[in-house]
């Protein structure tokens, strides 16, 4: 099971949003209470809202499946909004490319710092890009696979061979790979996976029932463990 530690140092009231699964209520973006998923609008040309069903079905089975209360709709953020710190779970994806502001990079980095999280999901096509920004933001980092073992594949439901693939477009293989800070992870990237076209309305993509559990499955562990940091 997940432990959890105060995440969001220095502020109280994200901490309490975690432990009481309520959502701070910022501006009109929070669509009802309850935690929600935020999206994140980018520029560079990329389809940033690509997969348009996935986030309320992947809300909708952790609210079955957990005992998280969520919303019922996902948020949608640019990281130079005002309310992006009322958010501690960013989620991003797309296939095609990413560009961030200065401007923006200095936030997001000043959002992760601060105890943020950012998942992001390719959707391929997005990687060479992604990679990139990231670069910006932490130079002197580099993306770490996740072994098996790690704890995000076992803290809800269970993955003993570690990330799942979902959609294959290619028969590269699945990899879950993390930027840290110490022992702290800030991004979890899930690459060559699609877990996004798995939490997609069924006839969206036609992928097999049990892929989609998987990609339902695995992205509730992400949810879970990242809350519970």
């Amino acid at each position: 099971m997940c432990h959890r530690r105060k995440w969001w140092p220095g502020l109280p009231g994200l901490l309490l949003l975690v432990l009481s699964t309520t959502c701070i209520q910022a501006r009109a973006q929070v669509p009802t209470t309850g935690f929600t998923i935020a999206r994140v609008q980018y520029d560079g040309g990329g389809d940033w809202y690509s997969d348009p069903s996935s986030l309320p079905n992947l809300l909708r089975f952790i609210g079955a499946n957990t005992t998280i209360s969520v919303a019922t709709e996902e948020a949608r953020v640019q990281i130079d909004d005002e309310d992006l710190f009322a958010y501690p779970y960013l989620y991003l994806t797309g296939h095609g490319n990413i560009h961030l502001s200065d401007q923006q990079v200095q936030r997001l980095r000043r959002y992760l710092d601060a105890g943020g999280f950012l998942h992001a999901d390719d959707n391929y096509g997005l990687d060479e890009s992604f990679r990139r920004e990231m670069k910006r933001l932490y130079p002197s980092k580099d993306f770490v696979e996740l072994p098996a073992d790690h704890e995000i594949f076992h803290c809800h439901f269970s993955f003993p061979r570690g990330l799942p693939k979902i959609h294959e477009h290619d028969g590269s293989r699945p990899q879950a790979l993390a930027l840290f800070e110490g022992e702290r992870i800030l991004v979890v990237y899930t690459y060559e996976s699609d877990l996004g076209d798995g939490w997609e309305d069924a006839h969206v993509h036609d992928d097999p029932e049990p892929s989609r559990l998987a990609a339902l499955r695995m992205g509730t562990n992400i949810v879970v463990w990242a809350l519970s940091r």
